[in-house]
């Protein structure tokens, strides 16, 4: 079965000496999201946008190449990529020889999308290191004492001031289901609506802190949350979590036609 615990996470597994694209690890996305209530039709768009910081092969004569990737999974993808699976693939790749980069990003494109179920795009280089736009609410002076699990009761919305605004908190940690090991991540939350508690949604934020659950579905409680809750007209969630093995992920969920923000690299990443 293609669940959290029969994946590599938490295995001694061996460095893969040839390209391998079985090592590509699919979770399907229905059972987490059915936990939540969604079915059928999704409230949301959005993509998983994995940046990719180590990537290398061999050109046809041997000699080694690298190079830095942005991958975007769709989130109405039937499947995520095991975080795990897909560095494994990735260092697979290192002794496998192409006559150009184009070939690289092709092979790369085609298994990915076979392993989510739906096209993955594939583009090498980076977004760039900027500050996310919004304001910060990791200034607020409160009191916080619930950790977990997530505590959407705290999230409130004053209907009688309808705004446009994002706010932002580098705060955001939760735990892999099954290793336990921490998940540190910024998160923006872009909305149109009734103005939503700050000091609220600081500790809503902060109540993931012992939560242990995939990014990707984490992005996706906050977003139905807030939704649920707060009542806003437009609303866009994305984390972007801090670097593990030679990558890092950044899943964005949206109200169906709002532009998505431009993507960025945060500082920690």
């Amino acid at each position: 079965m293609n669940t959290p615990e029969n994946s590599s996470l938490g295995r001694e597994v061996d460095y893969p000496r040839h390209y391998d694209a079985s090592l590509l690890f699919p979770i399907p996305r229905a059972a987490a999201r059915a936990e939540i209530g969604l079915g059928g039709e999704l409230p949301f768009v959005g993509e998983d946008r994995w940046h990719i910081y180590e990537l290398g092969w061999l050109d046809a004569r041997g000699k080694p190449c690298v190079d830095t990737a942005t991958l975007y999974v769709p989130a109405t993808s039937p499947n995520l990529i095991e975080s795990k699976s897909l560095k494994l693939y990735l260092n697979s790749l290192n002794g496998a020889r192409f006559n150009r980069a184009e070939a690289v990003r092709e092979r790369i494109a085609t298994d990915l999308s076979a392993c989510a179920g739906a096209d993955v795009r594939v583009e090498f280089g980076l977004p760039p290191v900027a500050q996310a736009a919004g304001e910060n609410i990791d200034h607020l002076d409160v009191a916080i004492d619930s950790y977990g699990p997530p505590n959407a009761a705290l999230l409130l919305a004053d209907s009688r001031a309808v705004v446009s605004e994002t706010l932002v908190s580098a705060l955001l940690k939760s735990n892999c289901p099954v290793t336990g090991q921490p998940d540190w991540a910024s998160v923006s939350i872009r909305y149109q609506g009734p103005r939503i508690d700050r000091e609220g949604l600081l500790r809503y934020l902060v109540s993931y802190r012992d939560h242990a659950e995939f990014h990707e579905q984490c992005v996706e409680r906050i977003f139905l949350e807030l939704s649920q809750r707060c009542q806003p007209t437009a609303l866009e969630v994305e984390a972007r979590y801090t670097r593990r093995g030679g990558l890092d992920i950044n899943p964005r969920r949206a109200s169906p036609g709002l532009a998505a923000s431009a993507p960025i690299r945060d500082l920690r990443q």
